[in-house]
């Protein structure tokens, strides 16, 4: 199965294996709630999926935190750390406008050039992680130190609390 988006063209320009992932799509074109099952069942680790958590600051600057497993963002912790007063999650429509992707399939990867991009030291657990592919219903597996080495320029932490 092959698909085409600006993450899939990163990944094989930069010669990185990964694998398509379908994730079935519900009646109202959302990917299904029980995405830790189909992995399981696919022979993937349910909490080696990074999602990428959009944020807006006050500063009107918006944010991608990428995060393994269930941590949630520590919201005192990035404000710190991104010299910002405020921080709130994006709105639904403004996800795509921040990333250039539907909820449901931002990578942290492949994203537009004013997006402020971290990523949470979680990341480094997992031997393969599954990331959003930019294209709804599907995601990609690779292996997590591709991902790190794609992403070695975005600033890394412990931005989550367990």
């Amino acid at each position: 199965m092959t698909i085409n988006s600006d993450v899939t063209d990163l990944l094989t320009s930069a010669d990185v294996d990964f694998g398509v992932v379908e994730i079935p799509l519900s009646e109202d074109k959302k990917p299904i709630r029980n995405l830790e099952e189909l992995l399981s069942a696919k022979g993937l680790d349910p909490t080696s999926v990074v999602r990428s958590v959009v944020f807006r600051g006050g500063s009107k600057q918006f944010y991608l935190l990428a995060v393994a497993g269930a941590g949630r963002a520590d919201w005192g912790v990035l404000r710190k750390h991104l010299e910002e007063r405020k921080l709130r999650m994006a709105e639904y429509d403004e996800v795509p406008e921040a990333t250039g992707y539907l909820v449901g399939a931002v990578p942290p990867v492949a994203l537009p050039e004013g997006l402020k991009v971290l990523i949470d030291a979680s990341v480094s657990s997992y031997e393969t992680v599954v990331i959003g592919s930019g294209v709804l219903g599907y995601a990609l597996a690779l292996k997590g130190s591709d991902l790190l080495k794609l992403m070695a320029d975005v600033a890394q932490g412990s931005f989550v609390k367990e």
